[in-house]
């Protein structure tokens, strides 16, 4: 292996070299590869793709597709969560300071004005900073918009504004949860917009976000969103920009299908539920991340305890960590409990 350093194989499992396809493919469908065969590939050792046969330490053998296609859902799951937990900590730091400034007198408000964080109090006063920074934009709108199914309502009410910054030859880009794929009236929207908007979709996304030209950010202020903050201070934009940036590369397009789970009869969304649930939240918690109602939320949890084969809510604890959907690192072929992966990951 001299002189075949990680410097030439710069990439993960999900994006493999062409040597590297070939050594692993080879080693999957015959079951084992020489040692040598791996010396001009490093990358499959490095990545745990192949290692040592306890039998004949002279071959080496492979870690199964679903392994690895468990890794990579895992690494996207982990990072969405990170950033999750970051933007989160802004918010709050947003709010505090938010409620400390409506402590001031009306005269200091005044004053205020014009400041790079500003406080809109009251929906009349939102939709008009709303209104006034879509005249002012250029170039890009970036919004995420949590909640699951959009209602007619709320695509209506911004519908003006989508299409006037269509006509000056704006780009949108908007993240939604993947339970807004099955809104009738976001596919609507989007067909009326045609190019000039592309959607993209993950578990959970943050609070409603929405950013014009990379120089104004609007973020809710209170629970019920009859307050705003503007933000126009460049770092905190450019930090929220970043945020946006993230979790859009983990996103998927609205126009491809969710990835398959691996696991027969549980579906993307119970996934994501039974991660959640590993984590400890609580069904009203677990419903509001994903987007989807409570009733919803308790049906999904309902079908893993029956897939999985488990009587109680202990019971499903235990067989989520057991076939790897708790999101808990793993060694290469086993599965949460040190059970060694027999091939298919299926339940019965």
């Amino acid at each position: 292996m001299a002189g075949h350093g990680t410097q030439e194989h710069p990439h993960g499992a999900d994006r493999l070299c062409e040597a590297g396809e070939r050594v692993y493919s080879r080693a999957v469908c015959r079951g084992r590869v020489p040692r040598t065969d791996a010396g001009p590939v490093p990358c499959l050792l490095e990545l745990a793709l192949l290692h040592p046969d306890p039998d004949d330490m002279d071959w080496l053998v492979p870690t199964s597709p679903q392994e690895v296609m468990t890794r990579l859902l895992r690494g996207v799951y982990d990072e969405v969560s990170e950033s999750q937990r970051r933007v989160g900590s802004a918010v709050a730091a947003f709010e505090r300071y938010a409620g400390l400034g409506r402590r001031l007198q009306a005269s200091a408000w005044a004053a205020a004005e014009g400041t790079s964080i500003r406080v809109l109090d009251g929906l009349s006063r939102i939709q008009a900073a709303m209104d006034e920074a879509t005249d002012a934009c250029t170039s890009e709108v970036l919004t995420v918009q949590p909640g699951g199914i959009r209602r007619e309502a709320e695509l209506t009410e911004g519908l003006h504004r989508a299409l006037a910054l269509r006509g000056r030859g704006v780009r949108m880009r908007d993240l939604y949860t993947h339970v807004a794929r099955h809104g009738q009236g976001l596919l609507n929207y989007l067909e009326l917009m045609g190019d000039a908007v592309e959607a993209r979709t993950l578990d959970e996304v943050i609070d409603r976000l929405i950013l014009f030209d990379r120089t104004v950010a609007f973020i809710p202020a209170n629970a019920d969103r009859t307050m705003a903050l503007e933000l126009r201070h460049p770092a905190l934009v450019e930090y929220l920009v970043t945020v946006f940036e993230r979790l859009w590369r983990l996103a998927i397009p609205l126009t491809a299908a969710l990835p398959d789970t691996g696991i027969e009869g549980i579906s993307h969304r119970e996934q994501s539920i039974a991660a959640l649930l590993a984590e400890g939240h609580q069904d009203a918690v677990i419903a509001e991340r994903l987007g989807i109602s409570v009733r919803t939320c308790r049906a999904h949890i309902a079908r893993l305890s029956e897939t999985l084969g488990a009587a109680s809510r202990t019971q499903l604890g235990v067989r989520i960590a057991q076939v790897g959907l708790d999101g808990a690192p793993r060694g290469a072929g086993e599965t949460a409990i040190g059970i060694p992966d027999q091939g298919s990951p299926s339940v019965r």
